[in-house]
C-alpha cells in the first residue's frame, strides 16, 4: 500500500494505472475509520482493479462552532486497517495541499444543499462538494463509494456529478450498524455509555416508521407523529430534524411514495450530533 501526500504523487499513481489499463475506485473519508468505511472498501475492491482511500479532515465543511479541532484523527491505525483490507493507495494531503494560499473557488449545489443537514449546517455542503470535486479531479476514479447513512450528502453529490458532467459513477452502500443497531459513525466515540443507550432511540424511531408504512399508512404527517411518539422516550435527545422526503431532491413528501421515500433524522445526544435514515 502506498501512502501519498501530494497531488502530484496521486496523479502520477493514477497515470501509471491508466497506462496499465486498470480501473480505480475511490472511498473518500475523514479518517477515524470503522467497519462502515471498510464495507465501502470491500465493495470497491470487488468492482475495481485498484482502490484509493482519501483521508482528509476537510475544514471547509465544518461550521465555526463545530468539532473540526477535536474531530478524531487516528491516521496510523487507519492505515493499518486499510493495508489489511487490501487498499492500494491512501491519499492523505495536508490542508495547504488541498487549499493553497489565496484559494477562493468553491462548488455549490443550490437548492438541495439547503435541505436537511444543509439547513442545520449552513455552508456544510458547499465544503463537501468543493472537496469532493477536487478529489475527482485529482484521483480521477471510475467509481466513488459513499454510505447510505449520509443520505443528504449522497443527494447533493449525485446532483453535482450530473450537473457538472463528472465522468464518475456514485455507488451508495448500505448503512452498517453495530450489534445494538446504532449506525456506525466516527463521532460515536464521543458518546458516553449512557448517551449511547439514549442514541438507540433514533433506530427505534425509524423502525416504527417502517412498521407503520408496512401496515399501509402512507400519510407523512401520521408517520411523523408515530415516530415522534418514540423519540420522546428519550427526552434528553434533542431532535435537529425529522423528515420524510424525496431521496433525490430532499423535498418534503406529503405521502410515502413506495420505493422512493427517505425517512431521515438528526439529533443531538449530549453534545454529539448523529444522523440516521431508512429508505421505504
Amino acid at each position: 500500500m502506498q501512502i501519498l501526500t501530494t497531488i502530484a504523487e496521486m496523479r502520477q499513481a493514477r497515470l501509471e494505472l491508466r497506462l496499465r489499463r486498470r480501473t480505480l475506485g475511490l472511498v473518500p473519508t475523514m479518517g477515524a475509520l470503522h467497519a462502515g468505511h471498510l464495507s465501502l472498501v470491500a465493495t470497491a475492491r470487488a468492482g475495481c482493479d485498484a482502490v484509493a482511500v482519501s483521508i482528509f479532515v476537510n475544514p471547509t465543511q465544518f461550521g465555526p462552532n463545530e468539532d473540526f479541532a477535536r474531530y478524531p484523527r487516528t491516521f496510523d491505525a487507519d492505515c493499518a486497517l486499510l493495508e489489511e483490507a487490501g487498499v492500494d493507495f491512501v491519499f492523505a494531503p495536508s490542508t495547504a495541499e488541498m487549499y493553497p494560499p489565496g484559494a477562493s473557488t468553491y462548488v455549490a449545489v443550490e437548492g438541495v444543499s439547503d435541505r436537511l443537514d444543509g439547513a442545520s449546517r449552513p455552508g456544510h455542503f458547499r465544503g463537501v462538494t468543493t472537496v469532493v470535486s477536487k478529489l475527482f479531479n485529482i484521483v480521477a476514479p471510475e467509481w466513488v463509494y459513499f454510505g447510505q447513512k449520509d443520505a443528504a450528502q449522497v443527494a447533493v453529490l449525485r446532483r453535482m456529478v450530473r450537473d457538472l458532467n463528472f465522468d464518475v459513477e456514485v455507488v451508495v452502500c448500505p448503512i452498517v450498524r453495530d450489534d445494538d443497531g446504532l449506525a456506525m459513525s466516527s463521532r460515536n466515540r464521543y458518546l458516553t455509555p449512557e448517551e449511547r443507550r439514549q442514541a438507540l432511540v433514533l433506530r427505534r424511531t425509524l423502525c416504527r416508521i417502517e412498521e407503520e408504512a408496512a401496515a399501509g399508512i402512507t400519510s407523512s404527517a401520521v408517520l411523523i407523529d408515530a415516530g415522534r411518539a418514540v423519540l420522546v422516550e428519550e427526552p434528553k435527545v434533542r431532535v435537529d430534524y425529522f423528515a420524510i422526503v424525496d431521496p433525490e431532491t430532499l423535498v418534503d413528501l406529503e405521502n410515502v411514495n413506495a420505493g422512493n421515500t427517505l425517512v431521515a433524522v438528526a439529533a443531538f445526544v449530549g453534545n454529539t450530533r448523529l444522523i440516521d435514515n431508512v429508505l421505504i
